[in-house]
């Protein structure tokens, strides 16, 4: 997605404040473009970063986490290393769902206490890690309406394809049939 078309979906979004706006993998254009964007429009957003990668040139930096925390933008986690979580031994569970959190409450100075997905990949047997490891709330990248207060929360990623009035039927609550799609796909991997 181009920047302009960034810019004309948060232009969009302002009319509709009961949506949730996320950015996950920690990328420097979310300090250097989305921030000022998302204040210049009095949004807000929760940033889902990669602990590994807080070092990174085209990364997010601890000084940019603390800078976005400050500016009222929420910070979850997003693992350390954009890896699937499903079916990770013991050591790398740790790494991803401990470690990580960890690390980014260092550099935001707050505690994190909810997760995104990456790949959008999940089975039961990580659902019940995350849950052990006390998040919160949990973020999917599955593609239909979130309940605001459950644990497991669908998000829709917005792609290079989507434009202002895709993602405002989005918003608008314009279901179609892959949405039922979606929800058929969720409970399979919550059973699996």
């Amino acid at each position: 997605m181009t920047e302009k078309v960034f810019l004309e979906v948060l232009d969009a979004l302002v009319e509709h404040p009961t949506v949730g706006l996320s950015f996950d993998d920690g990328n420097r254009s979310d300090a250097e473009i989305a921030l000022p964007a998302l204040r210049e429009r009095g949004l807000s957003a929760t940033f889902f970063a990669l602990a590994g990668r807080l070092k990174e040139p085209a990364s997010l930096r601890a000084g940019d986490v603390r800078e976005l925390r400050a500016a009222g933008m929420g910070i979850g986690s997003h693992g350390w290393g954009h890896v699937s979580w499903r079916g990770l031994s013991s050591t790398d569970a740790q790494r991803e769902l401990v470690d990580a959190r960890l690390a980014l409450q260092e550099a935001s100075g707050t505690l994190i206490t909810e997760a995104a997905l990456p790949l959008g990949r999940y089975d039961r047997t990580l659902l019940g890690r995350l849950k052990a490891t006390g998040y919160r709330a949990v973020y999917t990248s599955d593609r239909f309406p979130a309940r605001e207060h459950s644990w497991l929360r669908a998000r829709y990623s917005v792609t290079a394809e989507d434009t202002a009035a895709s993602v405002l039927g989005v918003a608008a609550g314009r279901p179609g049939f892959q949405e039922a799609r979606n929800v058929i796909a969720s409970g399979v991997k919550r059973l699996r």
